[in-house]
């Protein structure tokens, strides 16, 4: 799914990842040069246009997402996946952290072949590196639907960063992606 046009205007590519609580993942992913968009959404369920409500129930079978626009001229995927596998436990099955159930998957949901491709050999590369005790154990799906998540979840964590759920759990996972991926941040 690229985009782009004759008019100069940089070609963009979307992938789509599920990491445990969106609001973490989006902070994360908008520090990155490169990602023009990250929206927090839902995919990989059954039911249309869920709501916040009904993901939460695990009823669904959506993940929370987010959906990035990124220009690939600028940001390799590969460094996509360091972010994604930096921000969150992909050892973890259905949880990351407190947050527990199906919506908070470790998932790539891919837009190109591509995106499969280089995911599965990523994830193969890690869990022949020694890094984790435990097999990883994020899916990779091609992208289905996505539902866009309700406004007030969009930007999260960059208005609402004095909460104790931002400050506990969302800030040690941006000051791991400062330290150890400084070199991809925005300036």
């Amino acid at each position: 799914m690229s985009a782009g046009n004759s008019s100069g205007q940089e070609r963009t590519e979307k992938i789509t990842f599920g990491a445990g609580c969106f609001w973490c993942v989006e902070a994360a992913f908008q520090r990155i040069k490169g990602v023009k968009d990250v929206e927090s959404g839902y995919m990989g369920g059954t039911k249309k246009n869920p709501t916040y409500k009904e993901v939460c129930t695990g009823e669904t079978g959506h993940a929370e997402v987010v959906q990035i626009t990124y220009y690939p001229d600028s940001v390799l995927f590969s460094d996509l996946l360091k972010v994604f596998f930096t921000v969150h436990d992909p050892t973890s099955l259905n949880r990351q952290g407190a947050d527990v159930g199906t919506q908070y998957r470790s998932a790539i949901f891919y837009h190109t072949k591509e995106q499969k491709k280089e995911s599965e050999k990523a994830i193969e590369k890690l869990n022949s590196s020694g890094l984790y005790d435990s097999p990883i154990v994020t899916e990779v799906t091609e992208a289905g639907a996505f539902y866009p998540a309700e406004d007030y979840h969009n930007d999260y964590y960059n208005l609402h960063g004095e909460q104790p759920y931002c400050r506990m759990v969302i800030t040690p996972k941006i000051r791991k992606v400062e330290k150890e991926l400084k070199d991809m941040l925005r300036k």
